[in-house]
């Protein structure tokens, strides 16, 4: 079971952004991820519980920040409620997507994992719905993502295979690199993988 800590901080102009204090498994069922942010002062910022079929949809998302609450399935697409602040409105929302997407690590990872991709398929569109930052506005967005290349590196605990992505917004073509390996993000943009107590799990 991976365990261990992200920064963030904004792509564009390196602000920080807090930590993401994470673990994450393998299970019989799929892949379940669970976190708590902190912000740059190490206040409580929120936190996501995500957890995946085996062939890498969400079956379970409940992401919190800035005291909004979003929970998500994959159900005739996507399917969330948005829950503010005061706890008094909510507000359902679907859309014709793949799954979720946003700040978190996590999500990289669940889209890696359902694509499932290897260095011979051509680039592959997916349309995700992104809950953006500070209050979990959904959004829905088009990416597409390729495998660029996967290198195994040698470490203390056996061969570590880390696959490259080229992901490119469809919306303004702006690209980026994404390293994974297994199920933790090595490097992204915005993502500093800080501290990792066990070595990534591997997907079947």
């Amino acid at each position: 079971m991976p365990r261990g800590r992200y920064s963030l901080h904004d792509p564009h102009d390196h602000t920080p952004l807090g930590d993401e204090h994470f673990h994450c498994a393998p299970g019989p069922s799929g892949w379940r991820y669970v976190a708590q942010r902190t912000t740059p002062s190490g206040d409580h910022a929120g936190s996501i519980d995500l957890a995946l079929d085996d062939l890498g949809r969400p079956i379970r998302l409940e992401v919190n920040a800035a005291s909004w609450q979003v929970r998500g399935a994959a159900i005739d697409g996507v399917t969330w409620v948005r829950t503010d602040p005061t706890g008094t409105h909510a507000t359902e929302g679907n859309a014709p997507a793949h799954a979720f997407t946003g700040t978190s690590p996590a999500f990289l990872v669940a889209t890696a994992r359902l694509l499932n991709l290897t260095p011979d398929s051509p680039s592959t569109r997916v349309r995700l719905v992104a809950l953006t930052d500070p209050v979990l506005a959904p959004r829905t967005l088009d990416q597409s993502w390729t495998l660029l290349n996967s290198e195994a590196h040698a470490t203390d605990n056996g061969p570590l295979v880390v696959d490259a992505y080229q992901v490119t917004a469809l919306d303004t073509g702006e690209q980026h690199t994404v390293h994974i390996s297994g199920d933790v993000v090595l490097a992204a943009p915005g993502i500093e993988l800080e501290d990792l107590e066990t070595p990534p799990s591997a997907f079947n």
